[in-house]
């Protein structure tokens, strides 16, 4: 039941030595005999489809915690065993020589209390030689996973990786092969669960050594054709902006069986039509340089029946216009307009054309002149950059500046009243905050909780007629934030205390923004000690239970 994942390591390191050796003697008695045969060409056919049935051998390597409180007494890990024997198969479709795509299937059954069967896809890479291809190949799904102490089977993830060594034998015209080896690492996750009344659950996460050995058939093959070239030219070259421009194309490897499709793009603003060998480059508006198109001609998806060709041609240059620009007036209120007036001037007198635009606010005009609108500008300084354009397409820029003076500052904050609680309820305790004050309260906590960054100021008041009128409209005020505080969670530091002079048996209640001044807004309040002040329970303490007393004794 218990395994030693070096001892299957080592056996499985052991098997892929001997095979390597034996593969490296059949391959030296063979090059005795004749002559070494070189790698196959990039040309030589491939298979399209390989079909591998073999024996696979798997070394787990990790463990189940069973549950403490088993029947039997068993807890802590309990390890997998190898796995001597099973079965493996898979079928591969390659996209090109190299590259293709993978479906697997193995199955070992017959392990110490456990197994394991995985179905898996994935990619596989290979290089093709005349006799031995070695590929690489990664597989992700999922395994069915069993044990290793009579856990029942359950599915978890899967994933692979690794590669191997096949040889090509001559059989059945080259489709038949071995496998000389495969070697793979594993990962398996499964989450056995609890098993009443048995406590044999418990998740595993394997770490999985697999070695595997068996037999090859090719179907199809894969012959590339000569790959399809393109080159192109393009006249003439050099030429003025919007001189028509003139690209040919040559193609050669097209398969005569086969429509070939053509296709011209342009760089850097080349603008270029022509759905066969020759494209038409319009160079109206280019600016004087060096260009280039590319050509396209493809017969295929597949690499190798497709080319690019590329052309470079050269725009001559012209002398561009020259402009300036100028704002008037250069500074206005927000909300204000501007006029900017350009001046264009072109040396071989060609066509103007002008345009506009701003770094804030709005422009508009064609001509040489424009209207900045700044509504909606912020304040300081917009950049206006001024364009003309000849026929040719030649252009040149200026700027100009208009300064948005800033608006006057908006009015400071002021102190918001918020509502009053009233104490005249409880005649026996004056002070309370009963539950008619809650709504009231709570309506300030969540003014606190909405502006976090304003605080609340809770003046207390008494009449002249109360007692100790003074302490009484404290006692309120105290009160009235230790509900805050305790029973709407507000921080006591955002809540002062203050008294009143009012009058009357209240506690108004003030909400004080960032930046405004209470004592600014609201005059005549004072501070109240809170040290001296302590803050009382809503709730009446109970009365003591008394005993009755005891019958006498007849």
């Amino acid at each position: 039941m218990l395994s030693r994942p070096l001892t299957s390591l080592g056996r499985i390191l052991l098997v892929a030595s001997a095979v390597g050796l034996g593969s490296v003697s059949l391959l030296a008695q063979d090059s005795t005999s004749t002559a070494p045969k070189p790698a196959a060409p990039a040309d030589s056919p491939a298979s399209r489809i390989d079909i591998f049935l073999g024996y696979s051998y798997l070394a787990p390597h990790g463990s189940v915690t069973i549950p403490s409180g088993a029947l039997i007494g068993v807890s802590g890990p309990v390890s997998y065993s190898s796995i001597n024997y099973g079965a493996i198969g898979s079928v591969s479709y390659f996209f090109n020589r190299y590259v293709g795509g993978q479906v697997e299937y193995a199955n070992h059954p017959d392990g110490n209390n456990d197994g394991a069967s995985t179905g898996q896809l994935g990619m596989v890479f290979r290089y093709p030689t005349a006799e031995i291809t070695p590929f690489v190949h990664a597989d992700a799904g999922f395994v069915r996973l069993g044990g290793p102490y009579h856990q029942p089977y359950t599915y978890g993830p899967a994933l692979t990786i690794g590669g191997g060594l096949d040889y090509a034998l001559p059989f059945l015209g080259g489709k038949l092969g071995l496998r000389l080896f495969q070697a793979d690492y594993e990962y398996f996750h499964a989450n056995f669960g609890p098993q009443p009344p048995y406590p044999t659950g418990g998740r595993a996460n394997l770490k999985v050594a697999r070695l595997s050995t068996g037999i090859l058939y090719h179907m199809g093959s894969i012959v590339p054709p000569p790959p399809v070239t393109y080159s192109c030219t393009a006249s003439p070259s050099p030429a003025f902006p919007g001189d028509p421009v003139t690209v040919t194309g040559t193609a050669a490897n097209l398969n005569p069986k086969k429509t070939a499709s053509y296709s011209w793009t342009g760089t850097g603003g080349v603008n270029i039509k022509g759905d066969n060998t020759t494209g038409a480059v319009d160079t109206t508006g280019l600016a004087p340089g060096n260009y280039s198109v590319t050509g396209h001609v493809s017969e295929g998806q597949k690499v190798g029946q497709f080319a690019d060709c590329t052309a470079n041609f050269t725009i001559k240059q012209y002398d561009p216009p020259t402009l300036s620009c100028s704002a008037n007036p250069t500074t206005v209120q927000p909300g204000g307009t501007a006029t900017i007036t350009s001046t264009g001037v072109s040396p071989q007198n060609r066509p103007l054309t002008y345009s506009y635009s701003a770094s804030a606010g709005q422009i508009s005009g064609s001509g040489n002149t424009a209207t900045l609108s700044t509504t909606g500008a912020p304040a300081g300084t917009i950049t206006v950059t001024c364009t003309v354009q000849d026929d040719k397409g030649q252009t040149a820029t200026s700027t100009t500046s208009v300064s948005v003076e800033a608006p006057p500052p908006p009015p400071a904050p002021k102190t918001k009243t918020l509502c009053s609680i009233n104490f005249d309820r409880d005649k026996k305790r004056p002070a309370r905050v009963d539950n008619e004050a809650k709504a009231c309260l709570d309506d300030v906590a969540l003014n606190l909780q909405q502006q976090t960054d304003a605080s609340a100021v809770v003046v207390g008041e008494a009449a002249s007629t109360e007692k100790k009128a003074d302490t009484l409209a404290a006692q309120r005020a105290v009160n009235t934030k230790d509900y805050l505080v305790k029973e709407k969670g507000i921080d006591p530091s955002r809540v002062q205390v203050r008294t009143g002079t009012q009058g009357n048996k209240e506690v108004e209640n003030y909400l004080v923004p960032a930046g405004a001044t209470f004592d600014s807004d609201v005059p005549g309040a004072t501070a109240v000690d809170e040290n001296s002040v302590k803050a009382q329970a809503r709730t009446a303490p109970a009365r003591p239970h008394r005993r009755k007393k005891a019958a006498p004794a007849q």
